[in-house]
């Protein structure tokens, strides 16, 4: 029975009860960190055992209490991060886990996320903001800083600009010079607005034409230019067709 399955049919019913306590083990060697998190879950619904879990090896101790917490609270590797949250999820696919930890590259928490964890909260955190935290992480969410959350859509929209330049490559032989001769000048009016994202409505209103009058001379750019599709044909007049029309702006009314 898979993680999601496990935790929806005998956890969150009990974890969505407000007054109910949850068992809660510390994944942690370090006496001051212990302490430290000892007085931030003090008179919380988040009950520590009474000692914490320097080995895996020792689950099977905590494996019938429902619902259960693990929070890692020490600043370790990205594969010692991993193998802890794979262990614990393999030895007790029920809980949540979760690390307590300075903040830590995008990339290794959606490394992390894959192997099984349902939680990241950085140690700058407000304790009452580490409460409601872990609170959603009992209720089946899974829990990142808002900070982290960005980075990773920032990542990701870097990742498809690189993915989308890898797929439109321009030939490298052919002369800019002698395709852009092959344009007639409403082609390369047509490709200027290309170059600046519009569609084939706005592009058909800015010229006076009709739609299909656009796309007619699309499919002629596309030929002319050798591109396998507009966004490529834009990328590639982007580099040339600037200096070789002089700078001069053909779009009407601008």
């Amino acid at each position: 029975m898979g993680h999601d399955v496990v935790y929806k049919e005998q956890i969150l019913p009990i974890a969505q009860d407000p007054f109910q306590n949850v068992t809660t083990v510390l994944v942690c060697n370090n006496t001051l960190l212990r302490t430290g998190i000892s007085h931030i879950l003090a008179e919380t619904r988040f009950i520590l055992t009474d000692e914490p879990l320097e080995d895996p090896a020792g689950l099977p101790v905590f494996a019938d209490k429902v619902p259960m917490l693990f929070l890692i609270c020490e600043s370790r590797s990205p594969e010692e991060y991993r193998s802890i949250v794979e262990d614990l999820k393999a030895k007790c696919p029920s809980a949540r886990v979760v690390v307590v930890a300075d903040l830590a590259e995008p990339q290794t928490i959606i490394q992390l996320c894959r192997a099984g964890l349902d939680g990241f909260c950085p140690t700058s955190m407000d304790r009452h903001a580490l409460v409601k935290a872990l609170e959603l992480v009992m209720l089946g969410e899974t829990f990142i800083p808002a900070s982290l959350g960005l980075a990773l859509l920032d990542q990701a929209r870097q990742d498809r600009a690189i993915e989308l330049g890898r797929s439109a490559p321009f030939p490298p032989t052919d002369d800019p010079s002698a395709l852009i001769g092959k344009l007639s000048e409403r082609e390369a009016q047509i490709l200027r607005c290309l170059t600046q994202g519009a569609s084939n409505k706005l592009i058909a209103r800015e010229l006076g034409v009709a739609e299909a009058t656009v796309k007619v001379h699309i499919k002629a750019i596309l030929r002319k230019v050798k591109a396998a599709n507009r966004t490529q044909a834009a990328m590639w007049a982007a580099g040339y067709l600037n200096s070789a029309q002089g700078g001069r702006t053909l779009i009407p009314g601008e």
